[in-house]
């Protein structure tokens, strides 16, 4: 999705969420509206799909991150709610790869950098990162790079 269709899908998805009055998608999409903006002031222009997609997983992370520590903490109610802005967010990212597809370009990534041990794996990951574009998380990507690779 071009950085003008995400700009343009918030637009149309805060309006149905208004009119639905569902509370969390028209927050999820007014702060990841707000971020976008945020980023725009702070770049000096419209952001690339590229930027708009790393901002999009930074949100996306950012709440992955929370559920954990909320759930470590014992806090199911917000644990429930970040998965819920989750579900939101993830309407604007890329198809999640499955695991045979990530594997496919895990070992390609592998071969082009001629990668041999878990030592390499700081040439791997950016191939593997720069090829899925948001199609798996870093933490996916890692593990199966390292299994890979032993």
């Amino acid at each position: 999705m071009a950085e003008n269709d995400v700009k343009q899908q918030l637009q149309d998805d805060l309006k149905a969420a208004m009119k639905a009055q569902d509370v969390t998608a028209r927050e999820t999409i007014r702060f990841t509206m707000a971020a976008i903006k945020n980023a725009e002031i702070e770049h000096g222009g419209p952001l690339t799909a590229d930027q708009t997609l790393a901002l999009l997983q930074r949100e996306t992370k950012r709440r992955v991150d929370s559920i954990d520590q909320f759930r470590a903490a014992g806090r199911d109610d917000l644990v429930t709610k970040e998965e819920e802005q989750l579900a939101v967010l993830k309407k604007y990212m890329p198809r999640e790869l499955s695991d045979a597809e990530l594997e496919t370009v895990v070992r390609a990534a592998i071969a082009s950098t001629g990668a041999e041990s878990v030592k390499d794996l700081g040439k791997v990951m950016p191939v593997v990162i720069a090829e899925v574009a948001g199609g798996a998380d870093g933490k996916r990507i890692s593990a199966m790079v390292r299994s890979l690779l032993s």
